[in-house]
């Protein structure tokens, strides 16, 4: 198989996080100056989802390094065939075709079901990071693992006026913040199931990326020199 052709968990190199978790680190708090809020709420075992709002292209190393535990982060497919890809699939993390994601989730989903981390940017693509749209994988792997769901919001990680692919200068004061995890409460799996999830998520991220926003006194990239719309 060629790089980012993933069939099942047990072809991720499982071990991958746990180095390259120190990386995320070292860029989150040594390249970077980075304030992470909420540790503590994390949950300290078993099936966990994150979701993050998505701004720029340093938020995936950065929520993967500043995490309390190894994480494997669903990455669109064309990056593992980059120059860097490489890393990505070192890294063990999980390879997502944009044109058909079932295999990612099904493998997210036995991540999950084995009591793993598994990080995904709902919102699918960067852009100005209020979560106003999510997909449906994150829903689908809620109501199919029954995994709890911590929001994470980045913040500082694309100044106004910048690009999606602007990386933060050194020492760039860069904020995280972690959310209560909760449960997305629907029953059954079915379509139905995912979409009344999909709007207990949307209105979940969207609340706890305006609480970021009171928290940290830094807007998104769309917002700056204003309060960001309720």
């Amino acid at each position: 198989m060629g790089r980012g052709e993933v069939r099942d968990a047990s072809e991720l190199k499982l071990w991958g996080p746990k180095w390259a978790r120190r990386v995320g680190q070292a860029l989150a708090y040594g390249y970077w100056n980075t304030t992470v809020y909420g540790r503590e709420s994390f949950p300290a075992t078993g099936p966990v989802i994150v979701a993050s709002n998505h701004i720029g292209v340093v938020d995936g190393p950065l929520v993967f390094g500043v995490l309390p535990r190894d994480s494997y982060f669903m990455v669109k497919k064309e990056f593992f065939t980059s120059k860097l890809g490489f890393l990505m699939d070192w890294a063990g993390q999980i390879p997502v075709d944009r044109a058909n994601g079932r295999t990612a989730l099904t493998i997210g989903k036995e991540l999950l079901d084995d009591g793993r981390v598994v990080g995904i940017f709902p919102e699918g693509h960067r852009g100005a990071g209020r979560a106003d749209t999510v997909k449906a994988g994150v829903a689908w792997l809620a109501v199919h693992t029954g995994a709890p769901i911590v929001p994470a919001a980045c913040l500082g990680t694309r100044p106004a006026g910048a690009s999606v692919g602007y990386v933060p200068r050194p020492r760039a004061k860069l904020h995280v913040v972690l959310g209560e995890p909760f449960q997305v409460g629907v029953t059954g799996t079915g379509r139905q199931a995912v979409t009344d999830a999909i709007e207990v998520i949307a209105a979940k991220m969207q609340a706890h990326v305006a609480h970021a926003v009171d928290v940290t006194g830094v807007a998104l990239p769309g917002d700056a020199g204003r309060r960001m719309e309720r």
